[in-house]
């Protein structure tokens, strides 16, 4: 009995995921950049290139925010409704999926993006990878 709880237990809880994290630009663009940059682009703090996010509540969206604009999706929501709301800043567009987002990026040199290190295909260029 105890052994079927343990197993629909496993089965039941949410395991995070640990994906690389591929951030990406138009394959002709010569930016490098590091995390800290990164972070900057993500809260508004620099306009080097045009940040672009995934839609908010996707798995890959959350997990970018933690590791490449340093925050938890609510505090970063928070951040930018005060920019928003001090006329300060506007926050990076969203688009609905990782295929939008290569799509997005592939088409816009000055845009950057990120998606699953796995879903990187030869219509960008990745600059950094986030583990």
């Amino acid at each position: 009995m105890l052994n079927k709880i343990l197993v629909l237990l496993c089965l039941t809880m949410a395991w995070p995921a640990y994906a690389d994290i591929a951030v990406i630009v138009h394959p002709s663009s010569s930016a490098e950049i590091d995390v800290d940059e990164l972070n900057r682009l993500y809260t508004g703090r620099s306009s080097a290139l045009t940040a672009v996010n995934l839609q908010e509540g996707l798995a890959m969206r959350s997990e970018f925010d933690e590791k490449g604009a340093g925050r938890a999706s609510a505090q970063l929501k928070a951040h930018w409704s005060k920019l928003v709301f001090t006329g300060k800043g506007t926050p990076p567009a969203e688009v609905a999926n990782e295929a939008a987002m290569l799509s997005h990026v592939a088409s816009n040199p000055d845009a950057i993006g990120y998606v699953d290190a796995g879903s990187v295909d030869d219509s960008v260029k990745v600059i950094l990878t986030l583990q």
